[in-house]
Order: structure tokens, then C-alpha cells, then sequence
């Protein structure tokens, strides 16, 4: 076989094996895509990543409260950096009585210099009392908009379900602010 054939078919068949990886390549992203809204269903259903329930729960429900024990309920609040927002809880922890209706709020800062659109993800750590942590209200079931230097308190309404384990004694709600569209002013 001579030089130039060898040539030929190695070029073939380099041609053929870059389709391919392109074609699992684009199969692989499409994929990856795919499993965003799947992935979003299951952490809601089972707590995984500390994702809590986003269906409001009626005010007026009937809720047993357990006044035997408290549960530590701690604040967090984190928004992405180089956007001019700064969140941040009212009150960093408080306790509270498992069935309880408890309010408390959460303060967003505008200093971006513009208008700002955006959408808060909560999470509950540890997972395992993500299932237990209802909000009734919350300012991350939709997108906020925010003036130019506008400072807007949210509120934030829960019930620890009286189910949670004793054991767990402290729960952890962080926010992380994403900015959700660019606002054109």
C-alpha cells in the first residue's frame, strides 16, 4: 500500500470519527438540557439540594403546634457578586415551635445604578428537613423587580412541619439572588 492511500484512508477515516464525536457531542448537550426541568421536579419532590416546596400553603391551615420543643430556624442570604444587590435576612436565627405560623422578612438593596429583575432560589440544608419547611409566603415564588436605589423589604412566611425529626434541633434558609432578565431602562 502505498503512501498516498494510507493517507487517503487515515483522512477518511479521521473524518468519520470527528462526526461521530460531534454527534455524541451534540447528543450529550441536548442531554444536558433535558435534564434541567427533570432534575428541578426531583428536588422538589424529594428535598435533594435543599429545595423546599414553591406551592402556597393556605394561611388559615389547621396546624398542630408542638410547644414541647423549639427549632432553631438560621437566615442566610448570598446574591451574585458584581451586580450592586445586597440581601440580607432582618434577623439572622430565631426559634420557633414546630406548626407554627412564623413571619419573618428579608431586606433587598439596590446600588446597581439601574433597574434590576430578579429571582431568589431558596434552600433548606440539611436535606432532610427540606420536606418539613413549608412556605406559605416568599418572595422567591416570583422574579422582582427593583428600582435604582430602591430598598424593598420581603416577606417570608413558614411553618416547620411538627413531622421533623427530634433530632434535628437547627435549620438552615439561604436565598441566592440571581439577576433573572437585563432590564432594559
Amino acid at each position: 500500500m502505498s503512501t498516498v492511500e494510507i493517507s487517503v484512508s487515515r483522512s477518511a477515516a479521521n473524518r468519520r470519527l470527528a462526526f461521530r464525536l460531534a454527534l455524541v457531542s451534540l447528543f450529550f448537550t441536548g442531554f444536558g438540557f433535558a435534564m434541567v426541568p427533570l432534575y428541578d421536579v426531583i428536588c422538589r419532590m424529594t428535598g435533594l439540594n435543599g429545595r423546599t416546596n414553591a406551592v402556597a400553603i393556605p394561611a388559615n391551615m389547621n396546624s398542630q403546634v408542638d410547644t414541647s420543643r423549639w427549632v432553631t430556624v438560621q437566615f442566610l442570604s448570598h446574591s451574585m457578586p458584581g451586580v450592586g444587590l445586597e440581601l440580607s435576612p432582618e434577623q439572622f436565627s430565631m426559634r420557633v415551635h414546630p406548626g407554627a405560623i412564623v413571619h419573618t422578612n428579608y431586606v433587598v438593596k439596590n446600588h446597581s445604578g439601574q433597574v434590576f429583575v430578579g429571582q431568589a432560589i431558596p434552600s433548606v440544608t440539611p436535606a432532610t428537613a427540606a420536606p418539613h419547611f413549608q412556605k406559605i409566603e416568599c418572595f422567591c415564588f416570583s422574579q422582582q423587580t427593583l428600582a435604582k436605589d430602591e430598598v424593598r423589604t420581603m416577606p417570608v412566611v413558614f411553618v416547620v412541619n411538627p413531622e421533623l425529626g427530634s433530632d434535628l434541633g437547627t435549620i438552615t434558609l439561604s436565598y441566592t439572588f440571581f439577576e433573572a432578565v437585563k432590564a432594559r431602562v
